[in-house]
């Protein structure tokens, strides 16, 4: 069984930094692209950041210059580094990942981690 587990979450001070990490586990074949989703209570999940399987990165506005996204493509893991915290940045943040499992001619499918909670609080 194919699963991604984040870890990483928690309470942080605005300015502060937290690391998620999301490991990818079962029979995978292929790992495309990885990202990290938020959401809010209300609102709709929203992307923050993606990085494909060549490193090519992006990100939404509003963490551009704060958060980093990376992989380590032997461990099948992507991380963000968040540095610089806000309130606004508190949501629960959810790793998901376009891979292909089980064979080779499998098409790919997105994947997706049960969510990891980062509040930003004084």
């Amino acid at each position: 069984q194919v699963q991604l587990v984040e870890s990483g979450g928690g309470l942080v001070q605005p300015g502060g930094s937290l690391r998620l990490s999301c490991a990818a586990s079962g029979s995978i074949i292929r790992i495309n692209a990885m990202g990290w989703y938020r959401q809010v209570p209300g609102k709709q999940r929203e992307l923050v950041a993606v990085i494909t399987s060549g490193g090519s990165t992006n990100y939404v506005g509003s963490v551009k210059g704060r958060f980093t996204i990376s992989r380590e493509s032997a461990k099948n893991t992507v991380y963000l580094q968040m540095n610089s915290l806000k309130p606004e940045d508190t949501a629960v943040y959810y790793c998901n990942a376009e891979m292909t499992t089980g064979t080779w001619y499998s098409p790919p499918h997105k994947y997706w981690g049960q969510g990891t909670q980062v509040t930003v609080s004084s």
